[in-house]
């Protein structure tokens, strides 16, 4: 059955529905657009590296990489590749793996059914063969590489190597050349038969469409394939890393121009579950526009002292099993940068109180950017993240957002600072 889910106020209305197999099914019609866009995700990403195969009992720990690798060999099938397909139809076409989810999407202005049954049919028929598993070790052994030379890469995960120091989530996504080069077609069949099952995968549409027609060829598609009886997966957890743990700083030499400081803080408190993680992670992200974001004052302050420039970012994420800020950017005056930033965090209390005169202001820029991504088929799809915060899309972050008021983001703030730890990572030329 297809429900439906108003936002008046908004225009907008959300469709779901689950099929018998398992997959869940999101729909948004957008009224005046052209373009629709289609996203197919499994809740299986790099962390994923140990885990009991679909059918067997023990726990197998697989090489690093494999989720990347199994993302890239899904579109070669035996006598085409999906690529062209979709080529055929007027779409285009990608994919990413990430640390807990790796998603297949198209985008495209016409032939929505046809490209649609492109994107589950290619997903679900996995081809491997040692031949084709062997040439593919090449390609991404070549884009390992790369990312190797890569000095925003390198500093990315070289943060994130030092706060996870034990977890899977410090490996690269990619792996590494002598990690993929470990990888046979009996990994990527237990890989893909664990994780690529229905009732593990979810399929977002957004743009011109009808949600009932839309529903009725998904449908049609689903009926017309076998699936294996849903089981519940087994994930191995990971050993956990202890605050003493944490790499505290750490200075390296790259072919950069200038220095790059990357400082990383990885949250040691406990994430509420479902909507109420939700929340957390929305006031910890206003707590950091409230602290850094260019018409703060921390930020005018370090502009106009040339401690920072317009490559300064700031990122929190919540990941499954995870959750980490990371502020980062080239600078002259590397030892400065890091100093700085980490008077401000020492001193967050005091500094949001005296920036409550900004919360209105700060959060009214946070609502408009939700709302400019609302405007985008792609920013929809791509706000839904799944079993992480008991499905909410981007319409609820919004409502969150609005509601939320100065002291839930002071409590937020707290229970994250308090119970954080703090790595400098630094690259010099």
């Amino acid at each position: 059955m297809l429900s439906k889910k108003k936002y008046d106020r908004l225009g907008e209305t959300v469709y779901q529905t689950t099929l018998t197999n398992g997959l869940k099914v999101l729909m948004v019609p957008k009224a005046g657009f052209h373009k629709t866009f289609a996203i197919m995700t499994t809740d299986y990403g790099a962390m994923d590296n140990e885990f009991v195969p679909r059918g067997q009992q023990k726990a197998v720990r697989f090489p690093d990489g494999i989720a990347h690798f199994l993302e890239h060999k899904l579109f070669e099938k035996k006598d085409h590749d999906a690529f062209d397909l979709f080529g055929k139809y007027g779409a285009s076409a990608n994919a990413f793996t990430g640390f807990t989810q790796t998603s297949y999407l198209f985008a495209t202005t016409s032939h929505l059914k046809e490209n649609l049954e492109i994107l589950l049919d290619f997903v679900q028929d996995p081809y491997f063969t040692p031949a084709t598993v062997n040439k593919e070790k090449g390609i991404i052994g070549q884009e390992i590489q790369m990312y190797d030379d890569d000095p925003g890469w390198q500093s990315y995960f070289g943060m994130i190597g030092h706060l996870y120091p034990k977890e899977p989530l410090h490996i690269d996504i990619a792996g590494t050349v002598d990690s993929i080069d470990q990888i046979t077609t009996d990994d990527l069949y237990a890989a893909y038969n664990t994780f690529y099952h229905p009732s593990n995968m979810s399929l977002i549409v957004v743009g011109q469409l009808d949600p009932e027609e839309t529903l009725a060829w998904i449908t049609a598609n689903q009926a017309g394939k076998t699936f294996a009886p849903n089981e519940p997966i087994t994930r191995i957890p990971s050993p956990q890393a202890e605050p003493s743990d944490i790499v505290a700083t750490t200075t390296r030499q790259l072919t950069v121009s200038r220095p790059k400081v990357s400082i990383g803080l990885r949250g040691f408190d406990t994430i509420p579950a479902g909507r109420a993680g939700l929340r957390y992670s929305v006031a910890v992200s206003l707590m950091f526009d409230l602290l850094f974001n260019d018409t703060s004052d921390n930020y005018l302050r370090l502009y106009d002292a040339n401690v920072i420039d317009d490559s300064f970012g700031y990122d929190f994420q919540v990941q499954r099993g995870a959750h980490f800020a990371q502020l980062a950017g080239d600078t002259d005056q590397p030892e400065q940068f890091a100093s700085e930033l980490t008077a401000i965090l020492t001193d967050a209390p005091a500094q949001l109180a005296a920036a409550k005169p900004q919360f209105d202001l700060v959060k009214r820029e946070a609502v408009g950017r939700i709302v400019g991504a609302i405007n985008s088929v792609e920013g929809i799809a791509n706000q839904y993240d799944g079993p992480l915060f008991d499905e909410a899309t981007i319409f609820d972050e919004l409502a969150v957002l609005e509601q939320l008021s100065f002291d839930e983001l002071l409590a937020a703030a707290h229970d994250f600072l308090a119970q954080s730890k703090q790595t400098v990572y630094t690259i010099l030329p």
